[in-house]
């Protein structure tokens, strides 16, 4: 690795801290300034029971004391402290919990979108305007121009209700298919409109002609040349993808029952679960920064010819 390249990666990860920081301040802040509190949902709770409880969970003190020590928590312990609603537990346990089920969500459907997204992508390029090619490319609109909840409530309609061949509730055995399937529809349509632009421009440039006029076969040129130069905006893409379908898609979890990341982040939000809210924020944030940067480290894998500044 050169200088060059380890200062990049040193930079980006500076960055990578500071919008760390940005999106913990500016969420403590708002959550903060927002009308009410955690404690006004209970029932006949007196003014001394709630400045009882707000002692308790520290809410009681200034608010750029109760930042600062948030903050030397997060950063020193990993301590997102205990949930306010789900009385005796730590928001890091209910956190890992939902990842659990919310990772292996994610990651099967980003690698079945990936996989399908390329395949069909560079199938739409090489038979352009055929009928294969318009019939994926009328498909993937369709698919990207539909939202979640509705591609959710088709395939839970279709397949759990009139057909019975899948379980509707996330929780039953193969009940992950239908959410999986969900949540790699966009991204896969995406991937493949995504691929097949990157193919068309790569193969209408001059080194894949020069290519083809000295005999280089068709396989070496599609898969050595124009597919793996197509990669790079997929890249691009791939990484926050991945980072978004970790955490779940909140309203595919809530449709099939779900107990992921994505569930428990609206329930603390309706909830006014602050320490919750804050930490499932943080690990999304995380999340989406370090596949960023990990989508730009890999772009000087796929195409050395690219400078990192």
């Amino acid at each position: 690795m050169n200088t060059k390249t380890l200062f990049y990666i040193l930079k980006r990860i500076g960055l990578a801290i500071l919008t760390i920081w940005v999106v913990i301040t500016v969420t403590f802040f708002v959550m903060h300034a927002v009308p009410g509190g955690p404690f006004l949902s209970e029932k006949a709770v007196s003014a001394s029971a709630q400045a009882a409880l707000e002692a308790k969970y520290g809410l009681d003190k200034p608010l750029m004391e109760q930042y600062f020590t948030y903050l030397k928590d997060v950063v020193t312990k990993f301590d997102f402290g205990p949930s306010i609603k789900q009385r005796g537990r730590m928001v890091i346990d209910i956190i890992a919990d939902g990842m659990k089920t919310s990772a292996k969500l994610g990651v099967i459907a980003a690698l079945i979108a990936g996989a399908v997204g390329i395949v069909l992508g560079a199938i739409a390029a090489l038979r352009r305007n055929k009928i294969i090619d318009k019939v994926i490319m009328v498909i993937t609109t369709a698919f990207v121009s539909m939202p979640s909840f509705i591609m959710g409530s088709l395939l839970l309609v279709l397949f759990a209700i009139h057909l019975m061949i899948l379980p509707a509730n996330g929780t039953e055995k193969g009940g992950l298919v239908l959410p999986i399937i969900t949540l790699s529809l966009y991204p896969m349509a995406y991937i493949t409109r995504l691929t097949r632009s990157s193919m068309l421009d790569v193969l209408g440039q001059d080194y894949i002609r020069t290519a083809k006029a000295k005999g280089v076969s068709g396989a070496k040129i599609i898969f050595g040349h124009a597919l793996k130069n197509s990669l790079i905006p997929v890249i691009t893409y791939f990484g926050p993808m991945l980072a978004y379908i970790v955490t779940g898609s909140l309203v595919v979890e809530r449709i099939f029952a779900v107990s992921g990341i994505g569930r428990a982040f609206v329930s603390s939000i309706t909830n006014r679960d602050y320490p919750m809210i804050m930490g499932t924020t943080i690990v999304l944030a995380v999340l989406i920064v370090v596949m960023n940067l990990v989508s730009d480290i890999l772009y000087k894998i796929v195409d050395p010819r690219i400078n990192l500044e």
